[in-house]
């Protein structure tokens, strides 16, 4: 930490340019200590504040830009992607729908405040066709607000930012492996989350090619789409899916005939929004309800696939 804050106060602002680009980018590096102690040397040693609070704008718009602008060229696979890479991957679609959901576009401006919503939310924002121009003055309200919050929190309580990196300076080696500690407990948290959701949703999965089956022997199954309004946007469904958000689920169940094949998918990893509301579907006595085994994905590619099929031209 000594270290960091020597090297801030050394090389200044493209020492808080590079990290926050890095941190924005998506890599697992905490910028936001960095502004903070870029906030205390502004105060302590009169560090040139408006030159780092604008280098730490500038990388937040960079990084912005360019996961914007791959959201904008590739859609869905790129969200697919930060997702799987995520920490969270199974809750990281879900919550990434229901915060641009409620806010949209607008969203983008306390996003960063948002453990990993900062990275979903301008691919999303690409994605669902916000415009640059509005797209670039949300994203440098947002980085104003983040970067102006560290470094103001820096300057405030500048005495007690010098009194932990005197701290961290007696630790030693000590302080870096207390860090480390910390990490890996926090991964550790996350992992064992994560096997708590899989667990959760160990439920029975049914095959596209099973429920072809099902469709074409005439059993009228009733497939459920269970993704949040945001997917839903972005990528057409089953055709004939009824939309289960649109729907009273108790108003619903009581609709329908207990022994009815009962189909739900998703469009997130390990199936797992599609599980739970099977799940809700059979604590109700509806023993048929399943999730399907790798959601719209799987749907489409199998639609595909028949397609490419019946392309091909016929031997002989």
């Amino acid at each position: 930490m000594a270290s960091l804050s020597h090297l801030i106060h050394t090389y200044g602002a493209l020492i808080v340019f590079g990290i926050v680009l890095l941190e924005q980018i998506g890599l697992p590096i905490p910028a936001f200590p960095v502004l903070i102690i870029a906030g205390a040397l502004a105060v302590d040693k009169g560090a040139n504040w408006p030159l780092y609070l604008a280098a730490s704008i500038a990388a937040c718009l960079i990084s912005d830009y360019f996961w914007f602008r791959a959201g904008r060229y590739y859609g869905k696979r790129i969200l697919r992607l930060l997702c799987k890479i995520s920490l969270s991957p199974d809750s990281c679609v879900s919550q990434t729908e229901d915060n641009f959901s409620r806010w949209g576009a607008k969203s983008l401006v306390v996003a960063k405040f948002i453990p990993g919503f900062n990275t979903i939310a301008p691919p999303l924002a690409g994605a669902m066709g916000t415009t640059t121009q509005r797209f670039l003055w949300l994203s440098m309200a947002g980085g104003l607000l983040w970067s102006g919050v560290g470094m103001g929190l820096g300057a405030w309580f500048h005495g007690s930012v010098d009194d932990v990196i005197s701290w961290f300076e007696t630790l030693g080696s000590t302080a870096l492996m207390v860090v480390g500690a910390l990490l890996a407990l926090f991964v550790l948290f996350k992992y064992i989350e994560r096997r708590r959701n899989l667990g959760a949703a160990n439920l029975p999965r049914i095959t596209t090619a099973e429920l072809k089956s099902l469709l074409e022997a005439g059993h009228d199954p009733l497939i459920v789409d269970a993704r949040g309004v945001t997917a839903r946007q972005l990528e057409q469904g089953i055709p004939g899916a009824l939309v289960y958000g649109d729907t009273v689920p108790e108003r619903l169940m009581a609709s329908l005939d207990r022994d009815r094949h009962i189909v739900i998918y998703c469009s997130c990893p390990n199936d797992v929004t599609a599980a739970q509301v099977a799940k809700t579907f059979l604590a109700n006595g509806f023993h048929h309800a399943r999730p399907l085994r790798g959601g719209l994905d799987a749907w489409n590619a199998d639609c595909a696939a028949e397609a490419d099929v019946e392309l091909k031209p016929k031997a002989g």
